[in-house]
């Protein structure tokens, strides 16, 4: 996790200005997988997600197959355990976007990493991109297995989801984009507070308590409510018929499952940028 990591990953026989070693896009990329994978907050984190996910689709598909009189459903009901499963591990996967980037700050590895690679944006974005495929990859593998478990204990009853379905295979790639999306949004907060305890709080607070006060029925805040990041984003799993019950009451703008989950994007894309700024900018 220092500059050898970077050095390494490059190869021998390349060309720079400081040491022989030119270093590409591709190489910080791996350099920065090489920081990702060894580190144990990691496969923490990440099985903490998968468990969370498998469990809580497990338990809801025991308790609703118990509950249910065997009415032919196709899945429709128990396909919203989803957006329940979800809201549990993004609290997994905003600590791990979080530390990808305030651990180097912490321990003072980022100057290292900014050594390593002068311009600074490369290993900015070389982070992301591993967050992001590996966050998406793993939360696509939960899903699957949740789903499996959803077949094996209802499918009999007719009861799982029915992948046959548009909606359902929205909700269910929505899951994974949505807990990528978060994750980001964690990762570009770290990269502007350089701090883990205040990136958590601050991205903890905004998912957690400020979006439930916004739901204080005062018109400036319900109009503002559907474009935060978690509210907005969450359409993307949210079934049809429960986003066309809170269209009817709703204030403010009523986002479809794609616009929300483009609010949540503009948000990362924001703050991104933002911490893109300041890392040209700031010493390290």
């Amino acid at each position: 996790m220092s500059t050898d990591v970077l050095t390494s990953a490059a190869g021998p026989g390349t060309d720079s200005d400081a040491d022989g070693v030119r270093l590409t896009f591709p190489r910080v990329v791996t350099s920065e997988w090489i920081k990702f994978r060894t580190l144990r907050s990691t496969i923490w984190t990440l099985a903490i997600t998968v468990v969370v996910m498998v469990g809580i689709v497990t338990l809801f598909s025991v308790f609703f197959g118990k509950q249910s009189s065997g009415a032919q459903d196709s899945g429709g009901g128990s396909i919203i355990v989803f957006t329940i499963a979800a809201s549990m591990a993004q609290l997994a996967v905003v600590v791990l976007g979080a530390l990808v980037i305030t651990g180097e700050y912490s321990t003072g590895m980022i100057r290292s990493t900014l050594t390593a690679v002068p311009r600074r944006l490369p290993a900015l974005w070389a982070k992301g991109v591993v967050l992001a495929v590996s966050i998406f990859v793993v939360s696509s593998v939960a899903v699957a297995i949740s789903v499996g478990v959803m077949q094996i204990i209802l499918g009999a009853k007719g009861l799982a989801p029915d992948l046959g379905d548009g909606e359902t295979v929205r909700i269910l790639v929505g899951t994974a984009l949505y807990l990528t999306a978060i994750a980001l949004f964690a990762f570009a907060m770290g990269a502007l507070l350089r701090h883990s305890a205040a990136t958590l709080a601050a991205v903890l607070g905004l998912l957690l308590v400020i979006e439930s006060l916004f739901q204080i029925p005062w018109r400036p805040l319900q109009l503002i409510s559907p474009f935060l990041p978690g509210t907005a984003g969450a359409n993307i799993m949210a079934p049809q018929s429960q986003l066309d019950l809170l269209s009817q009451h709703a204030v403010g703008a009523a986002l479809s499952p794609w616009q929300g989950f483009g609010v949540l994007l503009a948000w990362v894309a924001v703050l991104l940028t933002a911490a893109a700024v300041l890392l040209r900018r700031r010493n390290a």
